[in-house]
């Protein structure tokens, strides 16, 4: 079973997840030659805080 753990920075609404969820398994389905009910998305969202670039946190740029 394929699965894919997308991490953001932020949130995105429930239509930008239902989206991306939509294409990758469909590219992930044809790309592995899966059926898409085996391909397992995971979305985790960070708040700002939470991740940094070149040594400062998102949320201070």
């Amino acid at each position: 079973m394929p699965y894919v753990n997308i991490r953001v920075a932020g949130t995105l609404t429930t239509a930008q997840k239902a989206t991306i969820s939509k294409g990758v398994t469909e590219v992930i389905s044809q790309a592995a030659g899966k059926p898409p009910e085996s391909v397992l998305i995971f979305i985790d969202e960070a708040t700002r805080d939470n991740v940094a670039k070149a040594g400062k946190l998102l949320s201070q740029s």
